[in-house]
């Protein structure tokens, strides 16, 4: 399937016939085939996009809240006629096992129910007769939404629906590496009703994204790396009028402590940190285990459930558990990282290696730093998992927060009171406790803090930065008892 439909309104014909920028390809990670080509939108493209989301703003906002549910209602609808269709598509171009893009479809629809109830919760109008008061929130104008490639179709609905149910329009940059999936869910929203020019759609790589985050826009709602979340962040210090909102990722913990089913843990470490091939900004990136009576035989659990997980195309049976890295220079990354992990004195319990299904299959990486070097913090955005071995819960606690990120991170113990010592001490804005690390869910606030985020957490709390609140005195001009007394004035 490939496509070359307008990159900046999918909707808007004359832009068809208009000079576009550079060429732009998907591939599919697992065969190199080409899934769509295109181009990238030009810096007028850009700046015209975002022209077409300002006059579209005050009619979307106008019509009213009411209205706007009824839009991204009818836009759940069309993905739950669709699911089929554009699962395959995220499959195609990430790379994910099929029973992945079909619960990614399934996120994408239960957040509309979500964020309505979140809005109506979070940023709902009140008004109290008594006191002549009301709060009312307000939408921020266009907001330019930045997209991963991990999540192609969940992770920017969950910046577009609350920003849509505020009244905001949207310009849409979604991953250079995930087009199509982008632009199927843009044209599912058209065919829900949505009027034109409230989403514009802008493919591109760097540039394109740079033209964006200099365009006349009122928010930026990004989800991607930290490097990239920090650019932003500085691009925009001395601009309070620009509501960022930056999702970014995490070298995220797991302590396995006091366990008592070993199966049950083992199955959670390896869900924690291979879902995906690794590439979840929740994965679990270090295992930290506190020595006891089980945790020989915890680790030998994790290895053989290693050993046996089946890594294939995303269509092939038995299901996949996971597929291929999303191109070939994350897959030397991820092989250099091991690298020089191995130099610093990690001890290589399972060696990631290139699979013959290709380029861009590795096997998953476990590797014993306890009397290794200090590793280097960071994201390693794939299946290598880093094992430390320390001798108390406090130790733990503390090795797990020597960290810039605070995303993530988890806690396998069925001790009450470890269980609150990790509540009370961790330092990451979404801990799981005897679960996997990489699952959120979407009716909790979904952030972090460090270099993991700006304190402006997503999911159900995504209509917190989607419109600003608006404080209101109302009183009746004719109304006596209303007037203040005023001093310093002659009678």
């Amino acid at each position: 399937m490939m496509s070359d439909i307008s990159n900046v309104n999918r909707h808007d014909e004359t832009q068809k016939n208009r000079t576009q920028g550079a060429p732009l390809i998907s591939t599919d990670p697992a065969t190199n085939a080409i899934v769509w080509q295109g181009h990238c939108a030009t810096g007028t493209q850009v700046t015209e996009a975002v022209a077409a989301a300002r006059s579209a703003q005050t009619t979307w906002q106008a019509l009213g809240l009411e209205t706007r549910k009824n839009n991204v209602q009818r836009f759940a609808h069309e993905l739950r006629t669709n699911k089929n269709q554009l699962a395959e598509i995220i499959c195609r171009e990430t790379g994910k096992p099929h029973w992945e893009g079909l619960a990614e479809v399934d996120a994408m629809i239960g957040k509309i129910a979500i964020s309505i109830d979140a809005q109506q919760q979070r940023a709902g109008s009140q008004h109290n007769t008594e006191s002549q008061t009301a709060i009312a929130h307000r939408a921020h104008g266009v907001m330019a939404v930045f997209g991963p490639y991990n999540f192609p179709g969940h992770l920017p609905n969950g910046h577009i629906v609350p920003a849509l149910l505020a009244g905001n329009t949207i310009v849409f940059k979604p991953s250079e590496h995930t087009p199509l999936t982008a632009e199927f869910t843009v044209e599912l929203w058209y065919r829900a009703g949505l009027p034109n020019n409230v989403i514009n759609l802008v493919q591109g790589e760097r540039e394109t994204g740079a033209a964006l985050a200099a365009a006349n826009i009122d928010g930026v709602l990004f989800t991607g790396s930290s490097t990239t979340g920090k650019q932003l962040h500085q691009q925009f210090g001395g601009r309070p009028d620009i509501l960022l909102a930056l999702e970014m990722g995490g070298n995220n913990p797991i302590i396995a402590s006091d366990i008592t089913s070993i199966d049950v843990a083992a199955n959670h470490i390896i869900s924690s940190a291979f879902i995906s091939a690794g590439q979840r900004c929740t994965c679990a990136r270090r295992l930290i285990l506190v020595e006891n009576n089980t945790t020989s035989a915890l680790l030998d659990a994790v290895l053989t459930r290693v050993d046996k997980l089946i890594i294939n195309h995303w269509q092939t049976i038995p299901a996949p558990f996971y597929g291929p890295v999303i191109h070939k220079q994350a897959a030397t990354q991820l092989q250099q990282a091991q690298t020089q992990l191995l130099d610093l004195g990690g001890t290589s319990l399972r060696t990631m290696q290139p699979l013959d299904l290709g380029e861009c299959f590795l096997s998953p990486a476990l590797i014993d730093m306890t009397h290794a070097q200090p590793a280097p913090d960071m994201e390693w955005f794939g299946p290598l998992l880093q094992i430390y071995r320390v001798t108390n819960l406090d130790e733990a606690i503390a090795m797990a927060n020597n960290t810039r990120f605070g995303l993530a991170a988890g806690l396998l113990s069925d001790n009450e009171h470890e269980q609150t010592q990790f509540m009370n001490g961790i330092r990451a804005g979404v801990i799981s406790i005897n679960k996997p690390t990489a699952g959120a869910s979407s009716r909790l606030p979904f952030g972090g803090i460090g270099a993991s985020g700006n304190h402006r957490p997503s999911a159900f709390y995504a209509a917190d930065y989607c419109a600003w609140p608006q404080a209101m005195s109302i009183g009746k001009n004719t109304n006596e008892q209303d007037i203040l007394p005023l001093k310093g004035i002659k009678s």
